[in-house]
């Protein structure tokens, strides 16, 4: 996860300017989170997995990335159904055969059309928003994107703190791969005894002690070195000629599903 996988390519939007991207993933993200049918919805689906073709992106890890954001999905496919007022689709129980005590009788659950309808949509405009984010946002390291964002007019703090939460992260992973090897060189192996969870609480202790021993001594040396609150890049990215035109044109593209989303009741369309 702190690989940046998807940040490494030679494509067209791995070349792209990440101010263009960034505002491109935003828009095309509020127009899909504003979708209310399922066909648009899944024309936005399609529109993520295009960029995501595009970009060349490999499918492993790009399958593994959407299988945990619909982890969470899933659980809404669990209560969503059986949670909203509509036709009937499928119902489960009462159980009259068995005793009260296991299944009483007035323990049954019936999934909607309305119900698998909403669920379906949150499916769909979930998975396009995720996929055109690692499209757009994802083919840039967090770098480029913090630069990106202090740029675009947002306030430097934010760009920053976006970059030190990214450095901090990858400092408490190397403190805990330290800790974790110190002990399995001491012969520790992990079990369900008392032994193994006061490790554990050691161990995730000193990793935010060092943690933080080691960002005070960042913020020391970045002092001393005449930090004033705004990191300078060596080579701005000039980008390319087209980069605004291809950001237009997927801003166009998410605004017209949502105008065909808005525009679909008034035409009388199913």
């Amino acid at each position: 996860m702190l690989d940046e996988p998807f940040s490494r390519g030679a494509s067209r939007l791995h070349l792209a300017d990440p101010r263009c991207k960034l505002v491109a993933a935003l828009a095309f993200a509020v127009c899909a989170a504003l979708l209310r049918s399922p066909g648009p919805a899944a024309l936005a689906l399609l529109t993520g997995a295009a960029l995501c073709l595009w970009a060349r992106l490999p499918l492993p890890r790009l399958l593994r990335r959407l299988a945990a954001v619909n982890v969470f999905v899933a659980f809404l496919w669990l209560f969503l159904p059986f949670s909203l007022p509509g036709a009937p689709l499928l119902r489960i129980g009462p159980f009259p055969g068995l005793p009260d005590w296991l299944a009483p009788n007035w323990l049954s659950l019936t999934a909607t059309d309305a119900g698998v309808a909403q669920a379906l949509l949150v499916t769909l405009k979930s998975n396009a928003i995720v996929l055109a984010f690692i499209a757009l946002a994802g083919t840039s390291d967090i770098t480029a994107v913090g630069h990106a964002v202090a740029r675009l007019g947002l306030p430097d703090k934010l760009a920053l703190l976006l970059l030190f939460t990214w450095r901090q992260l990858h400092v408490v992973a190397q403190e805990y791969h330290r800790l974790r090897t110190a002990a399995k060189v001491r012969g520790f192996t992990p079990g369900t005894d008392l032994h193994t969870y006061r490790t554990y609480a050691n161990m995730a202790g000193m990793v935010l002690v060092r943690s933080f021993d080691r960002a005070e001594r960042v913020g020391q040396a970045m002092r001393l070195r005449g930090f004033a609150g705004r990191f300078h890049m060596l080579a701005e990215p000039a980008g390319r000629p087209g980069d605004r035109l291809l950001a237009a044109v997927i801003i166009l593209c998410a605004a017209a599903l949502l105008a065909a989303d808005i525009l679909q009741p008034l035409a009388g369309l199913p």
